[in-house]
């Protein structure tokens, strides 16, 4: 299988320069992404692949208080989710005036 310049994606990340190369498989068509090195990010884009460039998201440098969220929250909270009157439960729990 041989893919056209135009056929592919290069991402290389601003914050810390990793790189992938992403494109869809012509057979399937599902999305692919492979890790690439600088020197193969180079060579694709000196071929004509267009490249995008994007940043980690801010809340990954911000403090953090509290426990950290374990996949048993995730479980709590698709539960309350199936409970009737879980929006407004959340409001009021949001809404609270932190002392």
């Amino acid at each position: 299988m041989q893919l056209k310049a135009s056929e592919l994606t290069v991402r290389v990340c601003s914050d810390d320069e990793r790189g992938a190369y992403c494109f869809r498989c012509p057979e399937c068509r599902r999305a692919v992404a492979k890790d690439a090195s600088r020197r193969i990010v180079d060579l694709l884009v000196s071929s004509g692949v267009r490249m995008q460039v994007w940043r980690l998201p801010a809340e990954l440098h911000e403090s953090h208080n509290g426990t950290p969220f374990v996949p048993d929250d995730l479980l709590d909270f698709h539960l309350f989710l199936q409970e009737d009157g879980w929006f407004d439960r959340l409001a009021e729990f949001v809404d609270r005036p932190t002392s």
